[in-house]
């Protein structure tokens, strides 16, 4: 059987954490063709001074997604990752992000800065970028007020009511269209929901191609609020923030997590207004979406979706897209 075409869209470290689990499938033997579809609307940190000082797009998203794709998980990907502690101009960039800024200057593209890199990280599968134009977020709250900026948006503590593309009218690359449109799987998720997954879905076109696409759509919902855009959200809230900026519910398939969380991790997060998602499959269902329920849990100093787990689950909806898409 040829490999399973998998398509997975958002960004930060929701993103980057599903491909870790994906990758061991797009190895040798081949199981997987990966394809992540990045957005790129930060502006803090190392990528927004790259982004504000060189008039590139922010490099950090992108180069997470290579290291959690690199063949290599040693030295070549720590180097990619290192971030500079001192020296002045360099103090906080990460190593990747400056030689995704070098390269963006060399080839004269963003998008193929980022193919020549994944092919010098050896990544198994491949990076896009949403758009390969310069954009921004802007939000309207649910006070009325208006913010720029994602980072701005992230430490807003009103109620996020639409997320909006400047400028609005953006293209996604060609190769984003049709990698949507041959896949047997497509997953959004999980991640910031306003600041790393909805800004994919306001690119001219990829809503429509998710809509007409006949892979099985995969919403991967969040294990916690996050302070600054979900506080309060249930699971149903996620898809519904989705499906009113894509201008259609396209989800088939809802994941959700059912381990409980530990107690002191739990009373950590509300100490930052955090509580977990509710699971209210009930209203999911009613809204027409199939819900996978299973153990997603990683504990550290964060909580995180287990990427072997979320990774076994992408790889078995795969299967079954394959088959929707196979005419019997």
């Amino acid at each position: 059987m040829e490999p399973l075409r998998i398509v997975s869209i958002g960004g930060g470290t929701g993103l980057s954490t599903l491909l870790q689990g994906l990758k061991r499938y797009a190895g040798e033997p081949r199981q997987a063709d990966l394809t992540a579809v990045v957005t790129v609307t930060d502006d803090g940190g190392s990528s927004g001074r790259l982004r504000r000082e060189f008039d590139v797009l922010p490099p950090g998203d992108i180069r997470n997604c290579m290291a959690a794709l690199s063949e290599d998980e040693a030295l070549l990907t720590r180097l990619f990752q290192y971030r500079f502690r001192g020296g002045g101009g360099l103090q906080g960039h990460s190593f990747g992000n400056l030689f995704l800024t070098a390269m963006t200057h060399l080839t004269g593209d963003f998008a193929q800065a980022v193919r020549t890199s994944s092919e010098i990280l050896a990544i198994r599968g491949c990076i896009l970028p949403a758009t390969a134009q310069n954009v921004t977020l802007t939000a309207e709250l649910a006070s009325g007020a208006v913010v720029r900026g994602e980072t701005r948006i992230s430490r807003s503590r009103s109620r996020i009511r639409r997320i909006h593309l400047n400028p609005e009218v953006c293209m996604p690359l060609p190769e984003t269209l049709e990698a949507i449109e041959n896949a047997d799987l497509i997953t959004v998720g999980p991640g910031s929901l306003f600041t790393s997954i909805v800004p994919n879905l306001l690119v001219q076109g990829i809503p429509e191609a998710l809509a007409r696409s006949r892979a099985i759509k995969a919403c991967f919902i969040n294990i916690m609020w996050q302070p600054g855009e979900t506080i309060d959200f249930r699971a149903s809230d996620h898809i519904s923030a989705i499906a009113d900026h894509a201008g259609s519910n396209f989800i088939d398939v809802a994941i959700l997590n059912t381990a409980s969380i530990s107690e002191p991790l739990r009373l950590k997060y509300e100490e930052q207004r955090a509580r977990p998602v509710v699971n209210d499959a009930e209203r999911i269902q009613e809204m027409g979406i199939e819900v996978v329920g299973a153990n997603l849990l990683s504990e550290g100093e964060k909580i995180r979706h287990n990427p072997d787990a979320a990774a076994e689950i992408a790889m078995k909806l795969a299967c079954r897209g394959r088959q929707r898409r196979t005419p019997q």
